[in-house]
């Protein structure tokens, strides 16, 4: 009796040191989601007017010629960002830099740092600066340096340009997390595999990698998420374009048509809308990713009390 008030009153205690995390959570995520919400249900401009219409702008997004294709370059870009840059290459750097000399590791972390660090602005004009169309660009001079033809990156491989400026950003992050979770395996297990002749890269396969196989999945949906809703370095380096929609993903469309006039046309109901399918988009990520990955797992309580 005694110990289940004793749990009683800790979960008490508990409950009491959440109080900050939930009144910031209401305060800067559930309030704005609501309000964007019903703001999506009325035709507001720059009136700031609540004329409501209903599931109009909803109705209309269905209708919208460009929302599939702006649907579809979204889901490519999320995707080929995070396989290649965001989890592939972020879980590549930290294998190789935990592999080698430490100094040299950590020298190679602190470089690939800078990016992430470095004002939004600055990061994407030196973007713009190496890709120019000009032979003396810093891409095209070492492409003419093997005798490959001047391009113009923005303009022809406006793509590529977007996922390597989002991907070399999101590595960081993935970087150290995997390479936390790489140094907080205890020295034995790779001692033992070492002593039965395991290879580096039969350490890292049978050994390494499944060990930190949550950390993996934490980074997977984590940066899924915050693609989803990422737009700034695309609106810096090609503001969706070249042409018509090329590289315009749904928030940065949302961003356009609620903030960017066109022709003295401003849609806040409309963007509002858009804005609220993709927290929709992400809640089922969300769920997809809680299900498939099973992070309830990491929820439950250990069978052993220590």
């Amino acid at each position: 009796m005694a110990r289940n008030i004793l749990k009683k009153l800790r979960k008490g205690y508990l409950l009491i040191f959440l109080i900050p995390s939930l009144t910031i959570i209401t305060v800067f995520f559930l309030f704005p989601v609501i309000l964007t919400f019903l703001i999506g249900l009325t035709s507001m401009d720059y009136t700031f007017r609540w004329d409501w219409i209903g599931l109009g702008n909803y109705i209309y997004i269905l209708k919208d010629r460009w929302a599939a294709k702006i649907l579809s370059n979204t889901l490519f870009y999320v995707f080929t960002t995070l396989i290649f840059f965001n989890v592939g290459l972020a879980l590549l750097v930290s294998i190789m830099t935990v592999h080698i000399n430490e100094r040299v590791g950590s020298a190679f972390r602190t470089l690939w740092l800078l990016p992430r660090i470095t004002p939004s602005t600055v990061y994407a004009l030196l973007w713009l600066w190496a890709s120019r169309g000009e032979e003396t660009a810093l891409f095209n001079w070492v492409l003419s340096s093997i005798g490959i033809q001047s391009v113009d990156w923005r303009l022809t491989q406006p793509w590529l340009l977007v996922i390597l400026v989002n991907g070399f950003i999101g590595v960081s992050f993935g970087m150290i997390i995997f390479t936390a979770a790489l140094k907080s395996i205890p020295e034995d297990y790779i001692r033992a595999a070492s002593v039965d002749g395991a290879s580096t890269l039969q350490i890292i396969r049978h050994v390494e990698l499944p060990l930190i196989r949550w950390p993996i999945m934490f980074v997977t949906a984590y940066q899924t998420l915050s693609l989803l809703t990422s737009y700034e370095y695309i609106l810096l380096v090609t503001d969706g374009g070249p042409g018509l929609f090329t590289t315009e993903v749904w928030a940065l469309y949302s961003y356009h048509l609620a903030f960017v006039q066109y022709g003295g046309i401003v849609k806040f109901g409309y963007g509002a809308a858009l804005a609220t399918i993709l927290v929709i988009i992400g809640l089922i990520m969300s769920i997809i990713y809680w299900k498939v990955f099973r992070f309830k797992e990491l929820m439950l309580e250990p069978k052993i009390e220590v």
